[in-house]
């Protein structure tokens, strides 16, 4: 009897003991996934993919920003994640040559040819002199202004009062999406495929922007060898992407067609042919080259801007007192006259709508994540060592939710951030406010990007007020391009500020 009470006794300090261990292991354990064996850390990823922004950036607060992710030791998946701002600028500036795109970037975004995105070493300064030159031309802040003047006046306006009038809901992320299509279909191609018109027509090439997008990222969450198995037989998501990228060279060969049969001046497309004339990248063709930097000319005017655009407004939804403050702004630029009446020079005046504008670029970062490989062995200022060909994951998205790189209120939107002691615009480098990108490939477009938002914001916020549809989900998708997956459900109320 006794030696049954022993080893009773026995039995239950042991099992306290483990019990013990295993909570000491646990809170040891911070992290919110598991390094199975065998499998790694892809089931953690593959349950969290629906929201894989926000948990890649709940693990980086929790790894002083920098984590090593494991894969299926089968796999060749492992990828250095990272959102320090050292890390980053050291990656993409001060080693710059290190960190080319490679060839394994360029299998993985096939889709991007030859186009600037794509592109490394002298391809890359080809492109980037080129376009540098011909968005320096003195004509072009005239040409943008009034492209973009003419869309909201017979695009965008004339939708928005329809549905105001009618008292309807309309997804403002999908308007936005059309008017930058149509705008930068314009610019590149003379060509305004309408889009955005009261009908919203079905155009193939406008709506395989978020099926290529959305394949484009789940690349990053499979094994090379499965994501290449269904591209080789049509399945799953590149499926969608190659039926997008049908539609893609279906449309721009299109208009490049049509451009050829009238034989026109077509503003820069003619300068994009006369400036590229004789390069034929690694194909060898002509026509494929320039249909490529079209496409990639196309990603940027289109995504980006709708993409900003969107979380401006739904953050203006959420803070009443940003949006009042920014009419006030306006209308004290305005002075009684019409919104029409502002030109590019004023817009750099309005510095709260720019701080606001700023804000939405920081917590929702149009291009959420960059990958990146050295191609020598190198060692991180995070102290992290990558050999050669090591992935990195650059989380941009992540960056504008770290106390460690803005504060504790770091997810509060506050225009006021971006306010300079002396009441102008804070500069803020361009490795911790990477909307933009970093270093050399800083994007050139960068205030065309800001005039077309601002042009657009400013048409909107005198003439409405735009109140979220109870109940609309709003939250990121499982894109490279942050875009919302629900879109921004809206009803729009008429607000004339000249008047109020």
């Amino acid at each position: 009897m006794a030696s049954l009470y022993f080893y009773d006794i026995l039995l239950l300090s042991i099992m306290l003991i483990i019990s013990i261990i295993t909570i000491l292991l646990y809170r040891k354990r911070r992290l919110p996934v598991t390094n199975w064996p065998f499998f790694g850390m892809a089931p953690d990823l593959l349950l969290n993919a629906h929201r894989v922004h926000d948990y890649a950036t709940l693990i980086l607060k929790i790894s002083d920003g920098t984590f090593m992710f494991k894969g299926p030791w089968f796999a060749n998946m492992d990828m250095l994640g990272t959102c320090d701002p050292a890390n980053i600028h050291h990656m993409l500036s001060k080693n710059f040559p290190n960190y080319p795109k490679g060839p394994e970037f360029r299998s993985m975004f096939d889709i991007l040819g030859d186009g600037i995105f794509n592109s490394d070493h002298e391809l890359w300064e080809i492109h980037r002199r080129t376009i540098m030159s011909l968005l320096k031309h003195p004509n072009i802040p005239t040409l943008l202004e009034t492209n973009i003047r003419n869309k909201v006046e017979n695009g965008l306006l004339p939708i928005l009062d329809f549905v105001s009038s009618h008292n309807q809901e309309m997804d403002l992320q999908e308007i936005f999406q059309r008017f930058t299509f149509d705008a930068i279909c314009v610019l590149l191609l003379n060509y305004d495929p309408k889009s955005l018109s009261l009908e919203l027509p079905y155009i193939p090439c406008e709506k395989a922007f978020t099926d290529a997008e959305e394949a484009l990222l789940w690349r990053h969450v499979l094994p090379e060898k499965v994501w290449k198995l269904q591209k080789r037989f049509g399945l799953g998501k590149e499926k969608n992407l190659s039926e997008a990228w049908k539609a893609f060279d279906e449309f721009i060969y299109k208009c490049l067609s049509r451009n050829e049969v009238v034989q026109e001046d077509s503003g820069l497309l003619t300068s994009l042919k006369r400036d590229y004339e004789g390069q034929s990248g690694t194909s060898g063709d002509a026509r494929k080259f320039l249909k490529d930097t079209i496409f990639n000319l196309m990603i940027a005017g289109r995504d980006t801007t709708s993409t900003g655009l969107s979380w401006f407004f739904y953050l203006l939804t959420q803070n009443p007192s940003v949006e009042k403050k920014i009419q006030e702004e306006i209308k004290k630029v305005l002075a009684a006259r019409s919104w029409k009446s502002l030109g590019l020079k004023e817009l750099g005046g309005l510095v709260y709508l720019h701080g606001a504008i700023c804000e939405a670029l920081r917590l929702y970062p149009p291009v959420a994540l960059e990958r990146k490989s050295p191609a020598e062995a190198d060692i991180l200022p995070s102290g992290h060592v990558v050999d050669k060909h090591t992935r990195i994951i650059l989380s941009f998205y992540s960056m504008g939710r770290q106390e460690a790189i803005w504060g504790e209120d770091c997810m509060e939107f506050k225009p006021e951030r971006w306010f300079s002691q002396g009441g102008g615009i804070k500069h803020e480098p361009s490795y911790k406010f990477t909307a933009f990108h970093a270093g050399p490939r800083t994007c050139v477009g960068k205030e065309m990007g800001l005039i077309q938002m601002k042009m657009v914001a400013i048409a909107i916020i005198c003439n409405y007020h735009v109140e979220l549809v109870e109940g609309h989900q709003v939250c990121p998708s499982d894109s490279i391009i942050l875009q919302m997956k629900y879109g921004l459900k809206v009803r729009l109320f008429p607000n004339n500020i000249n008047q109020s």
